[in-house]
């Protein structure tokens, strides 16, 4: 119970208002290393109630010391997650005084920064944003107890580690430095060996267990049209409440959206080309139902956090390991069962196959007897899952004496 974990009176007031009751188990193990003021390492999915697992323990902290300007800082990679962060946040701290600021790109300058000199207790900034201030002398740091790095590997994914580092560098020696991934790549551990002191690190549904609340299946293809008709049946014979459709390029996700929108689906589509704006206003569409499938690309669905995905379809399989955990990730939430079906095509078995040794699970087969198509699948498969080469090889000629 949140009621058991010994945080203020105001918070627990909050929880209780919300109708959390229950710690999940990433708050169970995290709230109270977090209150020990150690640093820690955390994998943990998103969904998995890990912004209340440091932003309650934080918030716990700040209230039994006097106020001072930005004592707390939580980096993460898009605007998306910012916004989702400060709004649990405030929802958190609707009993109490502390204040929360949102800095991310996309939004006004000068505005943001008449925040930031008003001394905020807690700022929620994408890296490259809160870099910007910084330059021009907001916020002061000085007074930084803890600072948090939120979705971790896709930050770096995304080319931030060098505006992580400096940022860094701004805070006071002496904090407290917490770290949550999804993943726990070699540039996790690095960062952490740079940035954190004696670390401990939490695993929580750690990304190589096998989610038991998805299942996970692969349909095969023979090319992207018989994919799209694949998609189509899907859409149109699963039953879901909100659907997400990924694809690895920005031009797919543009063509399909319009292909589902003219076959009468409430469609939408996110992609790195999309402005704030109509960003913003598909994740809201999205969010309350007006849109009930979206496409996207990774980068555009990395911190999306709605609730009611059901469905998750890769219509281009993910070309890493770790990106297939984030996308199917967006469902299968707090022991509600979600779906996620890869739709595979010839020259996409072996790299299907990479996911499933890495993550150790099998994807389920699934069949559409009416869609049928003529790819069967590798005649013939090497012990690793891969396909087997058809290619014979040739003889070598014999040498002459």
């Amino acid at each position: 119970m949140l009621a058991d974990l010994t945080l203020n009176p105001l918070l627990i007031q909050a929880t209780e208002a919300l109708g959390y009751s229950q710690a999940t188990p990433v708050q169970q193990k995290a709230i109270p290393k977090v209150l020990e003021n150690r640093d820690l390492i955390v994998s943990a999915a998103t969904g998995s109630g890990k912004t209340a697992a440091f932003m309650l323990p934080i918030m716990h902290r700040l209230l039994a010391e006097s106020k001072t300007p930005v004592r707390a800082l939580v980096l993460v990679p898009t605007r998306e997650l910012a916004r989702q962060i400060v709004q649990a946040s405030e929802k958190l701290a609707q009993f109490s005084h502390l204040k929360v600021a949102e800095v991310t790109g996309g939004k006004d300058f000068l505005v943001q920064q008449r925040a930031l000199q008003r001394g905020p207790d807690i700022v929620v900034a994408t890296p490259g944003r809160l870099q910007e201030h910084l330059e021009n002398g907001v916020p002061d740091l000085a007074n930084l107890q803890v600072i948090v790095l939120d979705e971790a590997d896709r930050m770096l994914d995304m080319g931030f580690k060098d505006t992580v580092l400096d940022i860094i560098g701004k805070c006071p020696e002496k904090r407290q430095t917490l770290i949550f991934s999804a993943t726990l790549p070699g540039s996790i551990r690095r960062l952490a060996e740079t940035t954190m002191t004696d670390p401990e690190s939490l695993l929580i549904d750690h990304h190589r267990e096998q989610h038991q609340d998805i299942r996970q299946q692969i349909l095969l293809a023979d090319d992207d049209s018989h994919k799209e008709k694949l998609l189509r049946w899907l859409l149109e014979n699963e039953t879901f409440e909100k659907a997400i459709v990924f694809t690895n390029t920005k031009v797919t996700a543009g063509r399909l959206d319009g292909l589902l929108r003219y076959q009468k689906q409430r469609a939408a589509h996110l992609h790195g080309d999309v402005e704030q704006k109509g960003r913003q206003a598909t994740v809201d569409a999205f969010r309350s139902g007006k849109v009930n499938v979206l496409v996207a690309t990774d980068l555009a669905a990395r911190g999306l956090d709605v609730q009611g995905i059901d469905l998750i379809v890769n219509f281009d399989m993910p070309r890493r390991g770790d990106d297939y955990v984030h996308r199917i990730g967006r469902t299968g939430r707090a022991g509600v069962q979600g779906q996620s079906v890869s739709l595979i095509s010839p020259n996409e078995w072996n790299l299907m196959s990479s996911i499933e040794r890495y993550l150790k699970v099998r994807f389920e087969r699934k069949y559409i007897k009416e869609l049928a198509g003529l790819y069967k699948g590798p005649k013939k498969l090497k012990a690793s899952g891969k396909a087997a080469s058809s290619k014979k090889k040739k003889k070598k000629a014999k040498a002459s004496k």
